[in-house]
């Protein structure tokens, strides 16, 4: 069996890679030319160069190649521009989507990975209720509007194309960045927090991610959308304490800034990226999502459908996480 990963030399990406290949897959992985190929080193891979930003050449890129499935992980989460959001993350997909119909190519399922971030803050009346699929998506995020855009395209094509999209949430573990600098912050005995008012947060461990992908193979409806968690609800202070204990427990300070603070920070922050060469991690989409304080989400039709169970909770998944930053000289 042939599986085309895209974005496969990212954090999941390259995850998902790492498990089609213990699975037996002939792999493919979708690389850009400037792409790293760190944790792409097995010889069984083979790499193909795609241009999702021109239709035309990824049909000439692809025509050569048949694949039995497709994993879409190539995407975006903060850029410079928001613009680049709407061209990387919903026009590229719907040029590799055109590209595989208008090839004809026989895939059995294309597999989106999408965000828990296209439904915005919309359960944040205490107590707080599950976000689930039959909720009306109302993104307050360029990240998650690119992304609810590129899902609305996909549910435009009809039932003839084989997708299943699955909406994470917050994905943690080894070679992510953004995390990372929570643990490094603590390393450095300083744990910062945003909000005074409770803040219900879900997670999923890469692992997991990348176990719902190769069960929607085979598994789910053409068409669904399935959010991915562990199944456990936690405060916003539970993943620094898991940090802070596996770090040892330095001695730390704990601070908690206002709201208005976080607006402040992350507007300058934006215009900094803006009119530096990286996008910060401190932007607009940034203070939306630690603004937003519900993060529950509705996983028994994944696990129901799917037959997906998580196999790691905070703690052990954090756990992993700071040893390998560790064993690979991150902290």
């Amino acid at each position: 069996m042939n599986v085309l990963i895209t974005g496969a030399s990212g954090f999941i990406g390259s995850f998902i890679v790492e498990e089609a290949l213990n699975k037996g897959f002939e792999v493919w992985a979708a690389v850009r030319k400037s792409s790293s190929r760190q944790y792409l080193t097995d010889p069984r891979i083979h790499f193909i160069e795609l241009n999702l930003n021109d239709k035309q050449e990824l049909k000439e890129q692809l025509r050569d190649h048949t694949f039995d499935y497709v994993v879409h992980a190539a995407g975006v989460t903060k850029c410079r521009n928001k613009n680049d959001f709407f061209r990387v993350n919903t026009e590229g997909t719907k040029n590799l989507v055109n590209a595989l119909l208008e090839l004809q190519m026989p895939i059995r399922r294309f597999v989106y990975l999408s965000s828990l971030s296209v439904y915005g803050a919309i359960r944040e009346q205490k107590p707080y209720a599950e976000i689930c699929e039959e909720d009306t998506p109302r993104p307050n995020t360029a990240y998650g509007q690119s992304k609810l855009q590129a899902e609305q395209f996909l549910d435009s094509i009809g039932n003839d194309f084989p997708y299943i999209i699955l909406r994470p949430t917050g994905v943690y573990g080894p070679r992510e960045h953004d995390y990372f600098l929570m643990a490094k912050s603590i390393k450095n005995h300083v744990d910062f927090a945003v909000g005074f008012t409770r803040q219900d947060i879900t997670f999923v461990y890469v692992q997991d991610v990348v176990q719902a992908v190769f069960l929607a193979f085979d598994h789910g409806m053409n068409g669904r959308k399935y959010f991915l968690s562990d199944g456990n609800v936690y405060q916003s202070s539970a993943f620094s304490n898991y940090i802070h204990e596996a770090l040892g427990r330095p001695w730390w300070i704990r601070l908690t800034a206002p709201i208005a603070l976080l607006r402040i920070i992350t507007w300058i922050g934006e215009y900094v990226g803006r009119t530096g060469k990286q996008p910060s991690a401190l932007n607009n989409d940034k203070y939306h999502i630690l603004k937003q304080r519900n993060w529950r989400c509705n996983i028994e039709p994944t696990m129901d459908e799917l037959g997906y169970h998580a196999l790691y909770d905070l703690k052990k998944g954090v756990d992993l996480t700071i040893q390998w930053y560790r064993e690979n000289s991150w902290l």
